[in-house]
């Protein structure tokens, strides 16, 4: 068996790595640190004050993006529910079903979204739906969001199903329960951790896209994102850092509990 590589010991690996771990995580900083500035300006330190934070629930703006981040919430929800129903069928199939004709196309046609540009899907699911005669709305971006979100929960769903041996079904059905017995009372206990971690992050996307929504949503209507783009063309404002960095502690949290219990799954098992 080769030995392991230690990346550590390639020259100038950790210069690379602290690199671009700045890169991506300074401005993530800088903007949760002068979330909690006094001063109204978006340079100035001003001292640590919470003021911003609650202008976000009852500032003149607030009914705004609250009803955005209503919009938001919905729309997660339900993309991520149906997303995951579509997501557990398919993994069920391509795990279980063996050896098909066009089991390989269709497992490019699940990870599709994740390969084609974002700006292109967008363009795509607009194209669509005034092909169709669609009006679009929250309905548009619901139906985008779903489509988009699916590979994102087949993702762990399909790797929980991989460690999950078929013994278990077959063992099911010689004791004589009936195949949707075996998927209902065995087989899908043992998904429940990867359902829940395709859900959660399959969430956490809808929640956080921008790109697809700004095209498909509508005249007037908007989710907390496009909110947040409004807003900012207008100006960088301390509340916006305040929101801004509300939603980056949202999805830390829902990316970092669908890693968990993904994780959890794989060790029970």
């Amino acid at each position: 068996m080769a030995a392991s590589t230690n990346l550590r010991r390639f020259p100038g690996f950790l210069t690379v790595t602290i690199i671009c771990l700045f890169v991506l995580y300074a401005p993530l900083i800088v903007v949760a640190v002068y979330s909690f500035n006094a001063s109204t300006s978006i340079t100035n330190w001003g001292g640590i004050s919470l003021a911003w934070y609650v202008d976000v629930f009852t500032g003149p703006e607030a009914p705004k993006f609250q009803q955005a981040a209503l919009n938001s919430i919905i729309i997660a929800v339900c993309a991520s529910i149906v997303a995951t129903i579509v997501a557990t069928l398919a993994a069920v199939a391509m795990t279980r079903a063996g050896r098909f004709r066009g089991k390989t196309l269709s497992f490019a046609l699940i990870n599709l979204p994740l390969m084609v540009p974002e700006v292109v899907t967008a363009v795509a699911s607009l194209v669509f739906f005034s092909a169709i005669g669609f009006t679009t709305g929250l309905t548009t971006i619901l139906i985008a969001h779903t489509v988009f979100c699916i590979p994102f929960a087949y993702l762990p769903i399909s790797a929980r199903m991989q460690s999950i041996p078929d013994m278990y079904e077959q063992a099911a059905m010689d004791l004589y329960a009936t195949p949707r017995e075996a998927f209902k009372l065995v087989l899908l206990p043992l998904m429940t951790p990867g359902v829940l971690s395709g859900f959660l992050l399959a969430f956490i996307i809808s929640l956080d896209d921008f790109l697809i929504t700004n095209f498909v949503k509508g005249a007037g209507i908007e989710t907390l994102p496009t909110a947040i783009f409004g807003s900012v063309k207008q100006g960088i404002k301390p509340n916006i850092m305040a929101i801004s960095t509300l939603m980056l502690v949202v999805s830390v949290v829902f990316v970092s509990l669908s890693w968990l219990i993904g994780r959890m799954g794989q060790e029970k098992t």
